[in-house]
């Protein structure tokens, strides 16, 4: 992978060091700041509105919701746990 030297003043390095994580480098701080700016609702909607599957993913999310639904429903009416017997 190549790689760029680029030169920031300290405010911009203690800015940048305070957001990153352990075994974080610095290209993965500015790429999870930068990147994201471009899968917002509105980029999914104009995906949407431009591609021809967008009918067959809206059917498929449809799928997952009801599923889930599903899921949620079944958990409700399941006993819950209580824990092991203790006989007295």
């Amino acid at each position: 992978m190549a790689v760029k030297t680029i030169t920031i003043d300290m405010e911009a390095y203690e800015l940048l060091a305070a957001a990153r994580r352990s075994n974080e480098s610095f290209s993965t701080v500015i790429k999870n700041v930068l990147v994201p700016a471009s899968h917002t609702a509105s980029s999914l909607l104009h995906y949407l509105d431009t591609t021809e599957a967008s009918s067959d993913y809206l059917d498929a999310m449809e799928q997952v919701i009801a599923t889930r639904e599903d899921d949620m429903i079944a958990a409700e009416t399941t006993v819950p746990y209580s824990g092991p017997e203790h006989d007295s």
